[in-house]
């Protein structure tokens, strides 16, 4: 009985453990549940260079309530292109404080700059027209999840 009962607790302890990760996207970043407007998306946490640098490029697709936000350690005019970004995108930029200082539409392959209308410390890449569709605005205030929070590259 002695051998069935550590199996047991073994697998219990696995299952317990796991319990406390982030989901991760298939890309292998973390993956956060976020509020924005009337909707809540699953987003994937661009923190590193390397992360930010290859962002949604190479992708064919995404599900339509999932997302990425990119996060910097400073707040600043942000500037985003589609370099080899396969379907076009909403982003939607937003200050240190959670509120969307502006909401631009970025077009498939297109490599000049989008940039924030004002200095932002994050950018929420969406499908386009999700941004619309959730009913999200300039001047609205968004809570940034814990996870994304942290300080940035």
């Amino acid at each position: 009985m002695k051998s069935l009962v550590a199996p047991s607790l073994l697998v219990l302890f696995l299952l317990s453990a796991s319990a406390g990760c982030e989901e991760q996207s298939p890309a292998g970043l973390p993956m956060v549940k976020m509020r924005i407007g009337n909707e809540t998306f699953q987003i994937e946490v661009a923190k590193s260079d390397a992360e930010q640098e290859k962002g949604l490029m190479k992708r064919d697709s995404m599900p339509d309530d999932h997302g990425m936000i990119f996060v910097f350690k400073t707040q600043r005019v942000l500037s985003f292109w589609m370099k080899d970004t396969r379907f076009p995108l909403d982003i939607v930029f937003v200050d240190s404080g959670g509120k969307v200082v502006s909401i631009k539409q970025m077009k498939a392959y297109d490599e000049s700059n989008t940039s924030s209308d004002e200095p932002a410390r994050y950018a929420i890449e969406l499908n386009k027209g999700a941004a619309k569709r959730c009913g999200v605005k300039t001047g609205d205030v968004l809570e940034i999840p814990t996870a994304a929070r942290a300080s940035g590259p």
